[in-house]
């Protein structure tokens, strides 16, 4: 039990954070929900008074990212609507029509869960934990370098106090960590329309999902029939989903590149120092831009620039094959090329709430080669049909490379002699290669 009279270390810290939170040492609660990435508004104030509180009387090592979802929820809700029985009624059906579209112009796996149509407070509960799986190597790198920075830059006579708080200061600084994550999480589900939206798979196993409410909201302007919206959007996510259940390996290969990825970013200890250094806990705001814009992640090392090549260059080749499939199926619709403009410029630009989502763990989600792999994917498609370009989603081996996408037409021409070989009479090169595999004995004679 701790002696009221004599104090240890990370009491005495923990009361001057309370003095801090509760106003006692001038912090004014605006700035500090601005450091946290917050909106200044009463409700968010108070959550993230709550939150912080919270963290200093919690135990253990583990961020609570609950408080992310909390976090997430609180933005999501405002104006939240619920899926109407007539938007269920109509998409579903635009989802059975998609399905036989997409039956004539590609030969990937059917889904075996039906599609879902969720609210963006469900979109939220489905994806989160995949969210924290990505952004969690970067936030346990953020507090560990601040606990170990601080505790360095600190006076003498403060030294053995913050040392004795490093727990408690790991676990208040995820908990801002988390809350921004939880805002950014929150704006996407404002943004988004299906579960493929983002280009990564954020569902298990193939599941579809459509967003009726960001679907509406996504025709605003068009001037095109909503039918004609609904359909197209479902085929978009019917084939994104339908990939990702034909080739088993793709997702779990994507999510482990970018969770090593994040693992493998560090923090830059001198910019870190300098924040230290000169940190007035009355004035935060410096502390939250320098982890909001990305300062305290150094420029990638040249492992990283290539990891990130690679990572881009697979995301490319899903969303340019989702394009390609998605254009052959809706080719019946009058207004699908104003659609897939539409579709290109939101990927193009992006949105507050992504890029925000690339600086906290230092990685863009939007292939930058993606034209270069629609054109690579359409090429491949007229020279040797779907079946035959599908199947080269079969085995990561078989899949194009960047070099690919530099050369288009040198990856067509093998693909194309490789069709004609298939139905070629075999040359004696091909008989001596298979009498091999089969085990014959050369030593034979050949009758």
């Amino acid at each position: 039990m701790t002696d009221d009279n004599n104090p240890t270390p990370e009491d005495e810290f923990r009361d001057m954070l309370r003095d801090i939170l509760s106003g006692k040492e001038g912090v004014d609660a605006g700035k500090l929900a601005g450091a946290a990435g917050l909106p200044n508004d009463p409700e968010s104030l108070a959550r993230l008074m709550s939150q912080l509180q919270a963290a200093m009387n919690a135990g253990g090592d583990a961020i609570n990212w609950g408080q992310a979802t909390d976090q997430a929820k609180s933005i999501a809700e405002t104006g939240v609507e619920r899926v109407t029985a007539i938007q269920r009624a109509e998409i579903d059906q635009a989802f059975h029509v998609a399905s036989l579209w997409l039956a004539d112009v590609t030969d990937v796996t059917d889904l075996v869960q039906a599609p879902r149509l969720i609210t963006r407070l469900e979109w939220i509960d489905a994806t989160m934990p995949l969210w924290i799986q990505l952004a969690e190597p970067v936030a346990n790198s953020i507090a560990n370098a601040l606990t170990n920075v601080l505790t360095d830059q600190a006076p003498e006579e403060m030294k053995g106090m913050i040392a004795g708080a490093s727990q408690l200061m790991k676990q208040i600084g995820g908990t801002l960590f988390a809350m921004q994550l939880g805002h950014v999480v929150g704006q996407l589900s404002t943004e988004v329309v299906s579960g493929g939206d983002v280009g990564i798979p954020l569902f298990d196993d193939g599941q579809a999902a459509l967003v009726p409410q960001n679907m509406a909201e996504f025709g605003e302007g068009l001037d095109i029939p909503m039918d004609q919206v609904h359909l197209y959007l479902a085929v978009r996510e019917l084939a994104h989903a339908r990939l990702f259940r034909h080739a088993r390996w793709l997702r779990l290969n994507l999510i482990s590149s970018i969770s090593d990825f994040s693992r493998g970013i560090s923090i830059d200890v001198t910019r870190l120092e300098e924040l230290a250094g000169n940190f007035d806990p009355a004035n935060p705001e410096e502390l939250r831009d320098a982890m909001a814009n990305g300062a305290l992640i150094p420029p990638k090392s040249e492992a990283q620039l290539a990891a990130l090549a690679r990572l881009e260059t697979q995301l490319a080749l899903i969303e340019g094959w989702v394009d390609v499939v998605t254009s052959a199926a809706t080719n019946r619709l009058p207004r699908a090329s104003a659609m897939a403009e539409t579709v290109r410029r939101r990927r193009a630009s992006g949105g507050p709430a992504e890029s925000a989502f690339a600086t906290l763990v230092g990685l863009e989600l939007r292939p930058r080669r993606l034209r270069e792999a629609a054109v690579l994917w359409q090429l491949i498609t007229e020279a040797i049909g779907a079946q035959a370009r599908d199947a080269l989603w079969s085995h990561p081996d078989l899949m194009p490379t960047a070099e690919d996408l530099d050369n288009p037409g040198a990856l067509v021409a093998r693909l194309t002699a490789q069709a004609l070989g298939e139905v070629a009479e075999p040359d004696e090169m091909d008989r001596a290669l298979e009498d091999l595999l089969n085990g014959k004995d050369f030593d034979e004679p050949t009758p």
